[in-house]
């Protein structure tokens, strides 16, 4: 049996487009699916050197959920390259300015780190809240 790649003629031009809850659910499970939607492996015809993924939006990510103590232990830590400006902000503190944030790193900690992580980070729409403005690409709802 021959495996067949998917030529880039092949490839459809308008990506679909999924929704995502994420109230009362763990960032992880709501990242995971969605690198999985971004990476195009819920596809049949899933090549990895292949940009095959999909549109993700996630609402309600105001209303996201950690596990455990993360909310106080977990730190988002950011460098400027100078000597003693490291900053760290605990995942309550970021929750409350940015909660998009939390939603965003989680999803790009868990894309492959290569030429086309951008490309899938930009088909990732994060709101706050119920509504977006998406309505035009009829994202279909997924149930994690």
């Amino acid at each position: 049996m021959k495996t067949t790649l998917p030529k880039i003629s092949e490839i459809p031009a308008q990506a679909k487009w999924y929704l995502i809850d994420a109230a009362g659910k763990t960032v992880g499970k709501v990242a995971t699916e969605a690198a999985r939607r971004l990476t195009g492996k819920h596809r049949p015809d899933f090549t990895p050197h292949l940009d095959l993924g999909d549109g993700v939006i996630v609402i309600n990510a105001e209303k996201v959920v950690l596990t455990g103590k993360k909310l106080t232990d977990k730190l988002y830590r950011s460098h400027s390259g100078y000597r003693g400006h490291l900053k760290e902000t605990s995942a309550k503190d970021v929750l409350e300015k940015k909660p998009t944030k939390v939603v965003e790193l989680a999803v790009t900690g868990m894309l492959p780190k290569n030429k086309l992580r951008s490309a899938k980070l930009n088909r990732l729409k994060i709101f706050v809240g119920a509504d977006h403005t998406h309505e035009a690409q009829q994202p279909e709802k997924i149930e994690i």
